[in-house]
């Protein structure tokens, strides 16, 4: 093989150059997961992800997704953008539904169009898991805040929906943007938890029309601070409903994340309660084909 096929693409991105990057690779079935993990470091975004089979096994294609420093089971915006690049580059025309195979279990995403144009895409990810709670305290000191500006009508806590993270609730826009990791105590932090990365929000935003804005801040993946965060903002869904932070047990709320690395994302967020006691989470947005190339 002389050279091997990849596309970039921006997530949640209303428009190109914003949301998150990301990087996919069609046809990587012959690569080992070690050389995957160098073409990723090679890269250097938050994920890349590699489709190891180019037709559809058990109803959805085999993915495997990586951040500079190890491979994970799930992240979000590598989700929607493989099921973008499966959708154009693999399946060739329209469909409602592309389902990815992950370490996880099957993610299935859709797809909304508009004049044959994929419009914007949405996954449902797993039933959140909800993990132990965490002082306030402790992490102003890993966040550089002060305790007063953590919202403590809600708690710090532990949520996955096929990754970790630790939801971080503050009172206004102006504690999320000073939010600093101290990265001493967020090392000593993770050592005792299952969750790796933080997610801050707050009920302030950019622009009027948004409900929530996020940080994520994950160095133990090699991802200092993430523009659009789909597995975390999952994670935000089913803790939203189940602290009822809106007043209700349902949420259909827009999400802004990024703008403080100058990487402005949009997420829209969905979820409920079902019969069974799990919380249903839907994330959704748009991806943006920025750029194709070859990996020699």
């Amino acid at each position: 093989m002389n050279s091997l096929e990849f596309f970039i693409v921006d997530v949640f991105a209303e428009t190109k150059y914003s949301g998150n990057q990301l990087a996919v690779f069609p046809r990587a079935g012959q690569l080992s997961p070690e050389t995957m993990q160098r073409i990723t470091k090679e890269i250097n975004y938050s994920e890349t992800a590699f489709i190891t089979h180019h037709e559809a096994i058990a109803g959805g294609y085999n993915v495997r997704i990586f951040t500079p420093a190890q491979e994970v089971p799930f992240a979000g915006h590598p989700t929607l953008g493989t099921a973008y690049i499966i959708q154009r580059e693999l399946i060739k025309h329209p469909v409602a539904q592309v389902n990815l195979n992950l370490p996880v279990g099957q993610i299935p995403v859709t797809f909304a169009y508009q004049d044959d144009r994929v419009k914007l895409l949405q996954m449902q990810q797993k039933p959140p898991k909800f993990g132990q709670a965490i002082a306030p305290g402790v992490l102003a000191e890993v966040l550089n805040l002060e305790g007063s500006e953590i919202d403590v009508r809600f708690p710090c806590q532990e949520v996955s929906t096929g990754i970790p993270f630790i939801i971080v609730p503050l009172k206004n826009h102006q504690a999320l943007k000073r939010a600093k990791v101290n990265r001493d105590k967020y090392f000593k932090l993770i050592e005792k938890t299952e969750a790796k990365c933080l997610f801050i929000f707050c009920p302030e935003t950019n622009h009027p029309q948004n409900h929530l804005s996020g940080r994520m801040f994950g160095d133990y993946l090699g991802v200092p601070e993430d523009p659009a965060t789909g597995s975390a903002n999952g994670c935000l869904a089913g803790y939203l409903v189940k602290h009822r932070y809106f007043g209700g047990d349902r949420i259909d709320i827009r999400v802004e994340q990024g703008y403080e690395i100058d990487r402005p994302s949009l997420l829209f967020l969905q979820a409920y309660p079902q019969a069974n006691g799990e919380i249903a989470v839907f994330v959704g947005g748009a991806v943006q084909l920025v750029a194709k190339g070859e990996f020699l």
